[in-house]
């Protein structure tokens, strides 16, 4: 077990292809809930995105339509809430089959049970997602990570990963779809990293944003979730404007 505290902003600033990125964890101060999604790209198709916000959820749009040239596997739901209590937040259109899932009284492994990786051989891109339980107003939460990846770059088998965590002050958990960049990407592998949080959402927004690599960063999502039960707070930053 490992139990070596990362800073989130060396981890990014120091990757230039992540891919894209789920961070769950609890702010410093012990009174948020903090949930970052960011999304990277290398193709104009893939960069060719933005985030929007609708009602009871977020998803992707591309930022200009006449030049989409394939929106299967970029543009999908990456957050749902199930409703106050639970949320979902993926790097695909499996937010939608853990949302029914969990609507159905099924659970997050239930649900993920169901999919695999991305069809986008060479890379076989890994299915990364998340899941948060509040128990409002008691100032706490759990959450779960999942990673679904080929094994070993073999598109025969499919390994699904599961990961459960309470939430402790100022520790946060990281996974995200590559390791680095390459030709094929190389897949994400270990545990989610863990990392240390800020307290606020803009805090944590700068954070991420500003050490995602200037080229291939696309979009973020931040929403930081106050564990007393108030309004939580939400920061959408887009490349494309």
């Amino acid at each position: 077990m490992n139990d070596y505290m990362n800073d989130l902003g060396k981890l990014l600033s120091e990757n230039s292809y992540p891919g894209r990125g789920i961070v769950i964890g609890k702010s410093a101060d012990g009174k948020n809930a903090m949930i970052a999604y960011f999304i990277m790209g290398r193709s104009e198709n893939s960069r060719n995105r933005i985030f929007e916000r609708f009602d009871g959820g977020m998803r992707t749009k591309a930022f200009d339509e006449s030049k989409l040239s394939d929106p299967s596997l970029i543009i999908y739901n990456p957050y749902l809430a199930v409703n106050k209590s639970i949320d979902v937040i993926t790097n695909g259109d499996q937010t939608n089959t853990v949302y029914d899932f969990i609507k159905d009284q099924k659970t997050f492994e239930d649900a993920l049970m169901t999919r695999e990786f991305e069809p986008d051989a060479p890379n076989f891109t890994p299915r990364i997602s998340g899941v948060l339980y509040y128990c409002f107003p008691r100032n706490v939460f759990t959450y779960k990570l999942s990673i679904l990846k080929s094994a070993d770059g073999n598109p025969d088998a499919c390994n699904r990963y599961f990961y459960n965590y309470e939430a402790l002050d100022g520790i946060g958990h990281f996974i995200h779809t590559y390791k680095c960049d390459g030709n094929p990407i190389p897949s994400f592998y270990g545990e989610p990293e863990k990392v240390t949080l800020p307290n606020t959402a803009e805090e944590l927004s700068e954070l991420v944003w500003n050490n995602l690599n200037e080229a291939n960063k696309v979009s973020l999502f931040v929403r930081v979730v106050p564990l007393d039960g108030s309004d939580p707070i939400e920061i959408i930053t887009n490349k494309n404007k």
